[in-house]
């Protein structure tokens, strides 16, 4: 074997003794509780749960720029360890197929339940039951105690921000200023972020293009601003000269990244782009398994993989994607999401050696910590994340970080 491959070998054995030894060491309060010389009791998931929690607003509506409303999921044990996260699972993906697969289930096995849970991929999809598979790794850490991103390897203890901010109006942002996210990303640097992606979304794909110039003129060399097309719809991908086209004017403005420029599957063509032109390009956010992870990183379809802790299959899974994507030299940054949601995002990235930013994605203009202001209400700590120049720090808590007010969640439940 060759000496560099035998050493990569030899950092994943180390890697997983580490995880290993974190949870076999952080479990005395379970084992006291077998008989001498007897084996540890298993924690067997009793129940799971769904539902909604709407939080108060000051006015007569909402703040369109605030998020108010979260799916909560949680699982039970037989312990009375409770894990849970924020994103829902549908009533009738849990009580026909979610529950009957874990109810009973050792909580620790999330790899058996990962892959019992995929026999039904392409019926549901996995990011129908991920909000299961979150609150499990949220219980899971708090039987051992630690922070879920230790348990997994525990890389790093914050992670770089960047901040994607969709306008309000038409998706296609056509009829947004075009130095309205320029001043944005102004008011983003001024508050300690050094980071911004925007869409590209508008029927002429240069005025994008102009979009970043006037984001660099307004923040310099010193911040970095990624661009994304995700082209999801109908219509909407680019023919590959235009992307070139695209991909080569954005370069003259120091853009790091092009996200998904082609049809979110195609392979071949985000990987000749990707071998073309100096930015990175980059994908992955609909990749659902790891064969389809696979076949992107063996082909170099993308320079950055970005797998969805959501849309994966749950954080088992990107941290699965990212060891692949590691053994082929790829950083892996995932995509994210908004509020509380992100918990389960921090945990994963936190985990990855090949992962040093976080995606924080909201309605402009806002601030991360702006949006989630509401959530406080569902919290005892006086953040929700602790932000802080730009890097979202990992919580010192166990499992998902989160300090859940058990009061406020059962005053703003709502069931559906």
């Amino acid at each position: 074997m060759p000496a560099g491959a035998q050493k990569r070998r030899d950092v994943l054995i180390q890697g997983a003794s580490l995880g290993a030894a974190h949870l076999v060491g952080s479990l005395p309060a379970l084992a006291a509780q077998a008989k001498p010389g007897g084996k540890p009791p298993r924690l067997r998931i009793t129940n799971i749960e769904s539902f909604i929690v709407r939080l108060p607003h000051e006015g007569r509506v909402p703040d369109p720029l605030k998020v108010y409303r979260y799916g909560v999921t949680r699982v039970y044990t037989d312990a009375g360890i409770v894990g849970t996260s924020f994103i829902g699972v549908a009533a009738p993906v849990l009580e026909a197929w979610v529950k009957p697969t874990l109810v009973g289930q050792d909580l620790f096995a999330v790899d058996d339940h990962v892959n019992r849970l995929q026999t039904m991929r392409g019926v549901t999809g996995e990011q129908t039951w991920s909000g299961a598979e979150h609150a499990i790794w949220d219980a899971i850490g708090k039987a051992v105690g630690l922070p879920v991103a230790k348990i997994l390897g525990g890389h790093r203890d914050k992670l770089r921000i960047y901040r994607t901010t969709v306008f309000p109006g038409d998706r296609n942002q056509s009829d947004v200023p075009l130095d309205r996210p320029a001043n944005f990303a102004a008011r983003l640097k001024q508050a300690g972020y050094t980071a911004m992606k925007i869409q590209a979304w508008r029927r002429d794909p240069m005025a994008d293009v102009e979009v970043v110039r006037l984001i660099r003129q307004a923040v310099g060399n010193d911040f970095e601003i990624m661009v994304d097309r995700t082209a999801v719809l109908p219509g909407w991908v680019w023919d590959y000269q235009t992307a070139l086209r695209v991909a080569r004017a954005l370069e003259k403005h120091r853009t790091l990244w092009l996200e998904e420029p082609f049809d979110g599957y195609d392979i071949y063509a985000s990987a000749r782009l990707a071998a073309e032109v100096d930015m990175w390009i980059t994908g992955g956010e609909l990749g659902n398994s790891l064969f389809r992870f696979l076949t992107w990183i063996a082909n170099r379809s993308y320079d950055v993989i970005q797998p969805d802790v959501r849309i994966c299959g749950g954080i088992w899974m990107a941290r699965k994607v990212s060891v692949l994507a590691e053994a082929f030299g790829i950083p892996c940054i995932q995509h994210g999401n908004t509020g509380l949601t992100l918990a389960g995002y921090i945990q994963s990235g936190c985990a990855m050696p090949n992962c040093d930013w976080q995606e924080m994605v909201g309605i402009g203009p806002n601030l991360p910590e702006e949006e989630l202001e509401p959530a406080l209400k569902l919290v005892r700590t006086p953040y929700v994340f602790r932000i802080q120049k730009g890097y979202v720090h990992l919580s010192d808590l166990p499992g998902l970080g989160l300090d859940i007010n058990e009061d406020a969640l059962k005053e703003y439940r709502t069931d559906g």
